[in-house]
């Protein structure tokens, strides 16, 4: 059996920078407030008519493609992870196959919120070890902006989000203890509506009544989060996750050259990091900049920390995520 490895990274983010001041000049909120309750100074929002989810997946794909030295035609497959996508459907991953003229390959789109890429990361590894394909492009892509409410009603959702893409290239590695070394994948329906869009939900409200009804208070098009309970659950379910990964492949926390969590809240990134006594090298963060940018986090930051140097060759890299559904998952990575 096979197994994978990443050979190419990029990310997109858009060039519109929205500070906390900036979001104060709409509802009651300051840079304090913010920061102290999530650690985000700034984030991107797309400029309307400039880039959509699938737009900005294209832009980092193309980096990530050129990065792992390979011709497009080269990719098998493609994963798009998102919870924004262009259209209602079809979602995102076949818009990237046309806009980057690769030829007919398969293309499926995750659902699976802030935990989407690593779901799509385990989804094209187990493709690969499994020897069906070779070559697969794992995107994680978002533009919450355009779909937040943007006053006071809103601001413990809305201050957190930003938008952007990441993309890595996952290719066949004949050495099996190197690249992708196992992925964790969980679920808590139970939750389901503790963080959550409920609007339009097809298959509860039909789209004449929602016409017909045209209420401009009904906030249930708007994200909704029970932060504290989700904060609560996301810092055991992330530890837990991340030593699940560890111990099935016989390591221990102190093995970990560096971790990147998905970026929700800063505060949540450095309670895991006091729990398994990292340093601040070991742990990378970029959410002071970019906000949450869901599906797109996790790639984003594990391209940023590699052209930093953080990464590399032989390190070992945790990747983990806790969002929606509730899901959440972890990724152990022996760099190759």
């Amino acid at each position: 059996m096979y197994n994978s490895k990443i050979t190419g990274l990029g990310f997109f983010v858009p060039d519109n920078v929205v500070t906390n001041e900036d979001l104060s000049k709409l509802m009651d909120t300051d840079d304090e407030w913010i920061q102290e309750r999530t650690g985000i100074q700034e984030r991107r929002h797309v400029i309307k008519g400039d880039d959509t989810t699938a737009t900005m997946g294209v832009k980092a794909a193309r980096i990530a493609i050129e990065r792992a030295g390979i011709d497009k035609d080269e990719i098998d497959f493609i994963v798009f992870a998102t919870l924004s996508p262009d259209y209602y459907f079809p979602g995102p991953g076949v818009l990237v196959q046309r806009d980057l003229g690769i030829k007919t390959v398969g293309a499926i789109d995750v659902r699976n919120q802030c935990s989407g890429f690593v779901y799509g990361i385990s989804l094209a590894d187990q493709f690969i070890k499994s020897g069906m394909y070779k070559n697969v492009l794992v995107i994680g892509s978002e533009v919450h902006s355009t779909g937040l409410d943007m006053t006071t009603r809103g601001r413990g959702v809305s201050v957190i989000f930003g938008d952007g893409a990441g993309a890595v290239v996952l290719s066949r590695e004949e050495d099996n203890s190197k690249g992708i070394l196992s992925t964790h994948l969980h679920s808590e329906g139970e939750h389901a509506e503790e963080l959550s869009l409920i609007a339009p939900g097809m298959g509860k409200r039909w789209v004449l009544d929602i016409i017909k009804e045209n209420d401009p208070e009904d906030s249930s098009y708007y994200p909704y989060m029970n932060g504290q309970f989700v904060f609560k659950h996301a810092v055991v379910r992330f530890s837990e996750v991340i030593m699940e990964g560890l111990k099935k492949n016989s390591l221990e926390p102190s093995d970990i050259d560096l971790l990147i969590p998905h970026q929700a809240n800063l505060r949540i990134a450095q309670f895991i990091q006091r729990k398994f006594r990292l340093k601040d090298n070991q742990v990378y963060n970029n959410i002071m900049k970019y906000g949450n940018t869901t599906a797109a986090s996790i790639p984003i930051a594990l391209t940023e920390a590699w052209e930093k140097g953080m990464v590399k060759k032989g390190d070992l890299v945790v990747l983990a995520a806790f969002g929606s559904g509730f899901t959440w998952g972890s990724c152990i990575i022996r760099w190759a």
